[in-house]
C-alpha cells in the first residue's frame, strides 16, 4: 500500500539563527534563537509545540535534550540520525504524525557551534573497514569525484562550476558567509585537500541553527506567512561506509527522487528552485544526474557556462549553499528554510521570479543517505 502525503501538511514558520562565526554561543543557544524566530514567523508560542524532531550533536538523546532545553513536553519525539539529510527526512515523519493526529504543531530544529567550538564533521565512531586507513570524510567524497572523472571524463574545471555558481548566488545574499568573487581558476588552483578536491570544492564550517514549524494543511491558511506545502518526500540509503557503495557515481537519490516526484505528481522540469546538499562540489553534480536533470555522466557538460549560476538555466542553491552561505556541521535544515523563502517570494536579490515549486534534497554520511522532498505554494495543490 502506498501512502501519499501530498498536500497534507505545510511549513508555516521558518527561520535561522545568526550564523557564520558566533563566539560564545552553544549549539543549544543558537538553536533556541532559531526556534524563537521561527515561532515569531508563525505567530505561535512554545506552548503550541507538541511534536519535536531534532538531531543535536553530541546529545545522546537529541529530541529529549532539545525538548528539555526549550521547556517542552511534546507528544511526539523523533531523533533518528541520518546525517545531514535527517531534517529533510523529518518532513515526512512530521507530516505523517500531523496527518495521524498524533500532534498538532511540529518543530524541526538543529543548531551547531562547529566553527567557534572548533568541532569538525565526520562522525564520532569510525567505521571498521575504513578506520585502519585513517579515512576522513573528505576522502570519501574525493573517491566519488575521482571515479566520475575517470569513468566520464569530468574535469576539475567542470566541478569548479559548482563552487563558482554557489558563490554567484551568495553574492546576492547579504547573510552569506563567503561573498568575495570566485573564478574557475581560483577553485582549481586553491589548496588541495584530497585529490581531486581543493579547499574551494569543500563546504564551509560555520556556526548556525535553523527551525521550521509544520501544521496540518487545513490550518495552514490561518498563519501570518504564506505556507509551503509538502507535496512529496522519499528517503533511501545505499551504504554506510564508502567502501560498500556499489557504484561511486550513482547515489540513492536515483531512487528517492523518482519516488518523491511520483508522490508529488511532478517531473524534474516542473521544479522552479533546487536546494541540493552541496557538502562538496561533486554532490551537486551527482544529484543533478540522479534526480533527472541530465543523463548519468553528463553532469560536467551540463554545468558548463554557468548553467546553475544566477542567470543560468536552472536555479540551484540560491542562498549560496553549504559552499558559500552556511554549513554548521549538518546543512539539511538550511535547504528547507531557503526553499520556503523562495516560495514566499521574500528572497530579495536572489529571488527566483514566480517560484511556486521547490526541490529540497538532503545528503547524509558519505553519500550514504539521500532524502528528496518537493514543496509548493497553495497554487500547486
Amino acid at each position: 500500500m502506498t501512502t501519499s502525503l501530498r498536500g497534507k501538511a505545510a511549513i508555516v514558520g521558518a527561520a535561522t539563527s545568526e550564523f557564520g562565526e558566533v563566539p560564545g554561543w552553544s549549539h543549544f543557544e543558537l538553536m533556541g534563537q532559531a526556534v524563537d524566530r521561527a515561532l515569531a514567523d508563525a505567530g505561535l508560542s512554545k506552548s503550541d509545540i507538541d511534536g519535536v524532531f531534532s538531531v543535536m550533536e553530541p546529545a545522546s538523546l537529541p529530541a529529549t535534550a532539545v525538548s528539555e532545553y526549550l521547556g517542552l513536553r511534546p507528544k511526539v519525539l523523533e531523533g533518528t540520525m541520518l546525517g545531514g539529510s535527517s531534517f529533510v527526512n523529518y518532513l515526512q515523519w512530521a507530516a505523517l504524525a500531523l496527518d495521524a493526529g498524533l500532534c498538532d504543531t511540529a518543530l524541526i530544529t538543529y543548531g551547531s557551534n562547529a566553527r567557534s567550538g572548533r568541532r569538525r564533521p565526520g562522525g564520532a565512531i569510525r567505521t571498521p573497514h575504513e578506520a585502519v586507513y585513517g579515512v576522513r570524510l573528505v576522502n570519501s567524497y574525493a573517491l566519488a569525484a575521482a571515479r566520475h572523472m575517470d569513468v566520464y571524463g569530468t574535469s576539475r574545471e567542470q566541478l569548479a562550476e559548482v563552487a563558482v555558481a554557489a558563490r554567484g548566488w551568495a553574492q546576492l545574499n547579504p547573510r552569506a558567509v563567503e561573498r568575495d568573487p570566485l573564478a574557475i581558476e581560483d577553485v582549481v588552483s586553491s589548496r588541495m585537500v584530497s585529490d581531486p578536491l581543493t579547499v574551494r570544492d569543500c563546504c564551509l564550517i560555520t556556526d548556525g541553527a535553523g527551525a521550521v514549524i509544520m501544521v496540518r494543511a487545513e490550518r495552514a491558511g490561518d498563519f501570518p506567512q504564506s505556507p509551503a506545502y509538502v507535496l512529496g518526500v522519499a528517503a533511501e540509503t545505499s551504504h554506510q561506509q564508502i567502501a560498500q557503495m556499489e557504484d561511486l557515481t550513482v547515489t540513492a537519490a536515483a531512487r528517492s527522487g523518482p519516488r518523491a516526484f511520483d508522490m508529488a505528481g511532478m517531473a524534474p522540469g516542473d521544479v522552479d528552485v533546487l536546494a541540493l546538499y552541496d557538502a562538496f562540489t561533486i554532490n551537486t553534480l551527482l544529484f543533478l544526474e540522479d534526480l533527472g536533470y541530465c543523463p548519468k555522466g553528463e553532469g560536467g557538460n551540463f554545468l558548463e557556462g554557468g548553467a546553475i549560476a544566477p542567470g543560468g538555466t536552472l536555479a540551484v542553491n540560491t542562498n549560496g549553499g553549504g559552499l558559500s552561505c552556511v554549513h554548521p556541521g549538518m546543512y539539511g535544515l538550511f535547504l528547507i528554510v531557503e526553499a520556503v523563502e523562495q516560495l514566499r517570494g521574500i528572497a530579495g536579490d536572489r529571488q527566483v521570479p514566480g517560484a511556486e515549486t521547490a526541490l529540497v534534497h538532503g545528503n547524509g554520511g558519505t553519500l550514504s543517505t539521500q532524502v528528496t522532498a518537493l514543496l509548493g505554494t497553495a497554487s500547486t495543490l
